[in-house]
């Protein structure tokens, strides 16, 4: 919560986008090596043995092969609804603080991995009724807050006319809105792209450059599909492409609101939208003069 407090303090009144708890279940228990070493303690007692060994066997139950396609993102919400209790509690008791001493306090929830229309709408619903015992109506006034979604896997691009409509805001996740199309993980993809590269099968790093005749279509269609089913959706990325150039210039040309990347990406990311932007004017001004239709006018 005094987290929260510090950033809502921070802002100002400006929005605050926060990510709900991504990592896989794994990230939150303790390892099962430090579970063994702590069980053979010779100095524990009986009691604290026998519940570092029922500590031992859940942690065994919950194990996953593949942990990043497992019980991450909403899912952790939906199966577990008191980890992002947890979180969004401290939302709003923050934004509760931050309220009675400064006044307006924006935050926008950004709920991670929905594939399924019914997952945002589950959680969007307890997220309105958390804000509401927390807040209290008084306080709901001056927390306008928005809850969006992260599309980052290939079915909520290819749904997000249904999505949209419990969505205020989409955001890309294309980090991993690249490796699942691609059948990839970014964490092991190394031992092999550079070869990749080197024969000409890629024109370059997917993980670096957005792929746009793959992923772009992907992120077009539910920008598109999006839009249609919600009016005046905001729609952005939130990854490493954000911080490059020729991805950004794609970005602009699909009519997206903005980018976010990692702060020191943050200095080419903004001369890349201007870039883009300059070039986006240039096209007006030569489509008009040739009595052509002129393109959709550079504003963001």
């Amino acid at each position: 919560q005094s987290d929260f407090e510090d950033l809502f303090r921070a802002m100002d009144g400006m929005p605050v986008t926060i990510l709900l708890l991504d990592p896989p279940l794994h990230e939150f228990l303790p390892s099962m090596e430090q579970l063994r070493q702590r069980a053979n303690d010779p100095d524990l007692t009986e009691q604290e043995r026998e519940q570092a060994g029922k500590l031992i066997r859940k942690v065994q139950a919950l194990q996953e092969a593949n942990p990043m396609l497992g019980q991450r993102g909403c899912r952790l919400g939906i199966v577990y609804p008191e980890i992002y209790d947890m979180q969004i509690e401290a939302i709003f008791r923050a934004a509760a603080v931050c309220i009675d001493v400064n006044g307006e306090v924006k935050p926008e929830l950004m709920i991670p991995l929905v594939g399924h229309a019914n997952e945002l709408k589950v959680l969007r619903e307890h997220i309105e009724l958390v804000a509401e015992q927390v807040l209290g109506k008084e306080r709901l006034r001056a927390c306008p807050y928005k809850v969006g979604t992260m599309i980052e896997v290939p079915r909520a691009a290819l749904t997000a006319d249904e999505i949209a409509p419990h969505a205020d805001f989409f955001s890309f996740g294309t980090n991993d809105l690249t490796q699942t199309p691609f059948g990839l993980s970014r964490d092991d993809a190394g031992s092999f792209l550079a070869h990749y590269i080197e024969e000409g099968i890629l024109e370059g790093d997917p993980f670096q450059t957005l792929d746009r005749t793959g992923v772009g279509v992907l992120v077009s269609l539910a920008t598109v599909e999006g839009r249609r089913a919600r009016s005046g959706l905001k729609v952005g990325i939130c990854g490493e492409h954000g911080g490059d150039p020729s991805s950004v210039a794609f970005f602009h040309e699909t009519g997206l609101d903005y980018v976010s990347c990692s702060p020191f990406r943050v200095p080419v990311a903004r001369l890349a939208a201007a870039q883009a932007a300059l070039v986006e004017r240039s096209a007006v001004r030569t489509d008009s003069g040739n009595g052509t239709p002129s393109a959709r006018p550079a504003t963001r």
